[in-house]
């Protein structure tokens, strides 16, 4: 009993002995002296906080026709079985965000969210039971739409600013519904403003930012430092490409500015009306800046006039360079299509064009965009940079084309990785003009080259399909 007692003393005065005064723990307690001053590191949770009011959470349901291009098996005879019955249908679901616009209950989101539903239901922050919400207005040019609220009542609408401020390096905050997380917050910086993406829409003058957006951000807001809405999150760019897999921190938000516009349109008319001018354009590179002997790489190439357009009625041609809208200077041709859909109908504007070298002025009259002209409207995007084959275009061949005349010379073949392809040349194009000049068969083509000196680019005028496009193409050394 007594040597147990001994052993107790011992082991507690060993055990002590790590404790003693003279040695630290191995883990302490930081000493909040070192630390930062909070002030380095301001908390944005007082924003995020009273913003989380005026932020929704979206879940739509619809029905879509069932997908009746199932493949059948000629081995087996009751693989008809497959095949969906005649106007089959299928229930969808969609999440998404979106915000209060205006204290009466209407609210912001993507068009892509709500398009097709048949039924929409919105979820506040604490609050478990949905409203339920009809669709004022939605423009899928811009990926926008209008709701409104079923319910009666005063609602916490969030407060809008300006993204004409918008700076690359500001701090924003994107709030919204991601993987049916509701109310998640996440913080980045504009990575960029003005952003067009590949194979994008007319109308595209994205925000970029690296705040975290994922499937369910769609239509909720991304807020500026101050609290104010400058935009509305809509697409990210992933290893799945546009609108594919999770975040890699390239996320893409509407302008509020735009979204200001576009909705009031929606509340009083329930649609988006578009000024129309009727010019296929194209970017003007370094090599139709040297072939038409401009001063600088700027303004948007007219390809095509639409016959009895706008722009046709007021005398614009085809191979004029617009360098100025309505007193609002073009660098890339990709900023004319926004301007001229912003003009009000039935205004008069004047464009500067440079035709031969001289810079003309011409009014025009915008007319209304009709659904029928959208195509038409595209811009007509190519790519700068000879191994290609040219037939004579026969009235025959012509026909079989839909061409109305037989001018100029087609092209029957282009060659992987050469410079007609790499200029954008393609298989059925038909070359009407070089440097100005008509091309009448192809031996006229062949010959007209031929008196171009090496590395210097020709501007080939070309029809395709229902327009006509300029392209640039230079001879190898």
């Amino acid at each position: 009993m007594k040597l147990i007692n001994v052993f107790l003393v011992l082991l507690t005065l060993g055990y002590s002995s790590f404790l003693s005064a003279d040695d630290k723990p191995w883990i302490e307690d930081s000493n909040p002296e070192k630390l930062l001053p909070e002030s380095q590191f301001p908390s944005f949770a007082p924003i995020i906080e009273k913003l989380g009011q005026s932020v929704v959470n979206i879940r739509t349901e619809g029905k879509n026709e069932l997908d009746k291009q199932i493949q059948l098996d000629p081995n087996n005879p009751f693989d008809f079985l497959l095949q969906p019955p005649p106007n089959s249908q299928r229930k969808f679901t969609s999440l998404g965000s979106g915000f209060v616009i205006h204290p009466d209950g209407y609210l912001v989101t993507n068009h892509h969210v709500v398009e097709g539903a048949s039924k929409i239901f919105v979820t506040f922050k604490d609050e478990s039971k949905p409203i339920d919400a009809v669709v004022v207005g939605s423009d899928s040019k811009t990926d926008l739409a209008l709701l409104k609220l079923t319910k009666p009542g005063k609602y916490v609408a969030a407060p809008l600013g300006r993204s004409d401020n918008v700076r690359a390096g500001d701090w924003v905050i994107a709030i919204g519904n991601p993987f049916r997380l509701g109310h998640t917050a996440t913080v980045g910086i504009v990575s960029a403003v003005s952003r067009k993406l590949p194979g994008g829409k007319p109308y595209d003058d994205f925000i970029q930012t690296d705040a975290s957006i994922n499937p369910g951000n769609s239509g909720g807001p991304l807020f500026n430092a101050q609290g104010q809405v400058v935009g509305v999150n809509t697409a990210i760019y992933s290893r799945g490409g546009l609108g594919g897999g999770g975040s890699i921190g390239i996320g893409f938000a509407i302008p509020v500015n735009l979204v200001k516009t576009i909705v009031s349109q929606l509340k009083d008319n329930g649609k988006v009306t578009r000024g129309w001018l009727g010019v296929l354009i194209q970017p003007v590179n370094q090599d139709i800046a040297t072939a038409m002997r401009l001063k600088e790489v700027a303004g948007a190439l007219v390809a095509d006039v639409i016959p009895g357009s706008p722009a046709d009625k007021a005398g614009l041609k085809r191979g004029d360079v617009i360098v100025d809208y309505d007193s609002q200077a073009i660098q890339e041709n990709s900023e004319l299509p926004l301007l001229v859909a912003q003009t009000a109908i039935g205004s008069k504007v004047n464009v500067e064009v440079v035709r031969s070298g001289s810079r003309k002025t011409i009014s025009v009259m915008i007319e209304e965009l009709k659904d029928d002209e959208i195509q038409k409207v595209q811009a007509a995007v190519v790519e700068d940079r000879f191994g290609m084959s040219t037939q004579d275009l026969t009235p025959e061949i012509a026909r079989g084309l839909g061409l109305k005349n037989s001018d100029g010379v087609l092209i029957s073949d282009v060659e992987p990785d050469s410079i007609a392809q790499e200029a954008g040349i393609k298989r059925g194009d038909v070359i009407l003009e070089l440097n100005s000049r008509p091309i009448t068969s192809a031996n006229d083509f062949k010959v007209k080259t031929s008196e171009i000196k090496p590395n210097v680019p020709m501007l080939l005028l070309v029809r395709r399909a229902e327009g006509t496009i300029f392209l640039t193409l230079k001879t190898a050394e």
